[in-house]
């Protein structure tokens, strides 16, 4: 039995606070499935937006060490255990697929802040912005918008230049699956023409059939329309919706609970569901009825960098976790649940996955109590 790592909540990072047309043939999405929960159903580590977000208002370095949603932040993840890295797609004004998190991209110009819709840019004006690598070429400054309304300047410690969805099939470790994340503005409202729009350019621009080749890939969105016609439009690689699981209450219903996402799933055909981490703690009765749904579920959230929160969901049934300190939790569960073998060099990409079948932790009745302890104070 291998110790459980001592964590306290207040050792979860902090995000916010500053420190003093086209259709394709059906396929059986099984094997996809499959991938998604790991080799032999095994426990999947995830890694958020590559080897884990910025939060450049959080005291913690680890969360500015590398540029978030670049070639290189996914092939630092790839240096470490997990089967996946998450990173969020939207497509340019000239439908192009690129990778950025957030709506608005901002810089300064003449003294002045400038703030542009990232769906509005062209991609020749989108890969102007931030590091450049082209040697001798300098881009506009980033900045980024806390939720709170504070800019902050966008830097990190290894950088790297923004990419494209291309770029990324084209030059990050094989091995490695993709968690595609269809990201909208929650703020508008999408008619089925324009989400169809975007959702072919994602598939027709030769990047997924082209580019994909033997790689695990699966679709997610928070957008429940988009989802439902993603699955439409493809079935080749599996969709899950995702979901806060209630913590947040937005006016479409389909967003404000498990159950609603359960219903969603079975009634869309969907594979899977990504809860907040908080979402499935405070309603852990859902996980049964998402099993016997056959739905895969991950989870993703702060409470995913404790170690003792993953060994939990993990004893519930919870097939994987998103992560942002991919370091830390890859060696937090090794112990407990069989990884793939990390790449000692990313050059030598390598498409051989460890196969090795799922480890069932043997917790103590007093080491299951101690968790089931903690967890309403990391929920709080």
């Amino acid at each position: 039995m291998a110790q459980l790592k001592a964590a306290r909540v207040a050792d979860v990072p902090t995000l916010d606070v500053v420190a003093p047309g086209l259709v394709v043939a059906e396929a059986d999405a099984s094997a996809a499935i499959a991938a998604a929960r790991g080799p032999g159903g095994r426990f999947s580590v995830v890694g958020h937006r590559g080897k884990g977000m910025n939060a450049l208002a959080s005291a913690d370095r680890r969360l500015q060490e590398v540029r978030e949603n670049t070639v290189r932040s996914f092939n630092d993840a790839a240096r470490f255990p997990v089967d996946y890295v998450e990173f969020d797609v939207q497509v340019t004004k000239d439908g192009c697929p690129i990778i950025f998190h957030d709506n608005f991209i901002y810089t300064e110009e003449d003294g002045k802040i400038s703030q542009k819709r990232v769906t509005d840019l062209q991609l020749e004006d989108f890969v102007q912005y931030g590091p450049q690598n082209e040697q001798g070429k300098i881009g506009k400054p980033l900045l980024r918008k806390m939720k709170d309304g504070r800019m902050l300047n966008w830097n990190v410690q290894s950088e790297d230049a923004l990419c494209t969805l291309q770029e990324a099939f084209e030059k990050v470790n094989p091995r490695l699956g993709f968690n595609v994340e269809l990201k909208f503005d929650d703020n508008l409202e999408y008619e089925e023409e324009e989400l169809t729009r975007i959702l072919q350019a994602i598939l027709q621009a030769c990047v997924i059939f082209e580019y994909a080749k033997d790689r695990p890939i699966l679709f997610s969105s928070f957008q429940p329309d988009a989802a439902q016609l993603m699955r439409k439009l493809q079935s080749k690689y599996p969709v899950y919706f995702l979901t806060n699981g209630g913590t947040e209450i937005y006016t479409d219903v389909r967003r404000n609970s498990l159950e609603e996402a359960i219903k969603l799933c079975l009634g869309s055909g969907l594979q899977g569901i990504v809860s907040e981490a908080r979402g499935i703690f405070r309603h852990p009765a859902a996980i049964p009825k998402i099993k016997e749904a056959n739905l895969s579920l991950l989870t993703y959230g702060t409470l995913n960098n404790v170690p003792e929160a993953v060994y939990m969901q993990h004893l519930m049934g919870v097939n994987g976790v998103i992560v942002d300190l991919v370091p830390e939790i890859t060696d937090a569960v090794s112990e407990l649940i069989a990884l793939p073998e990390p790449d000692s060099e990313v050059e030598n990409l390598s498409s051989n996955q460890a196969a090795k079948g799922a480890a069932t932790p043997n917790f103590s009745q007093r080491e299951i109590s101690f968790l089931l302890r903690l967890i309403p104070e990391l929920v709080q």
